[in-house]
């Protein structure tokens, strides 16, 4: 969700899953799972936005909902994080949109705890200052 936008996220989950099932008999290490799936997941993002260069704008209008306001809002904050690097983008999606503990998150990113924990902080600050929202 933090690379793509919303309209395109389910179809590129789905060929993730797809894609894992398979080359799932070359996994070598059952540890490594989470990372991989990661991977592969990132690995379609770059992809789609290769193929999709100068036909859909990364920041669409969102579609139609219940609570527009709020759901322009959400689309703003996506939209901010995904101009981050991926190092903090990535670790804030799983925070932010998944709800994910930072012990979650560095299972599922082969990290260590402090690693995520400095890498959330250092993209909350790149994302305040992204949307202009002060620590004051």
């Amino acid at each position: 969700m933090a690379r793509v936008p919303p309209g395109i996220a389910a179809d590129l989950v789905q060929e993730t899953f797809l894609t894992v099932l398979e080359r799932l008999s070359g996994l070598r290490e059952d540890g490594a799972f989470g990372g991989w799936v990661l991977q592969i997941a990132r690995n379609l993002a770059v992809d789609w936005h290769r193929a999709n260069r100068k036909v859909v704008a990364l920041d669409q209008a969102p579609e139609a909902s219940v609570e527009p306001r709020r759901t322009a809002e959400a689309e703003q904050v996506l939209a901010a994080i995904r101009r981050l690097p991926e190092a903090y983008a990535v670790p804030l999606t799983l925070r932010l949109v998944e709800g994910l503990t930072g012990p979650e998150i560095a299972e599922r990113l082969g990290m260590t705890h402090g690693s995520v924990r400095v890498n959330l902080h250092k993209g909350m600050k790149q994302l305040k200052e992204e949307l202009g929202v002060s620590d004051g």
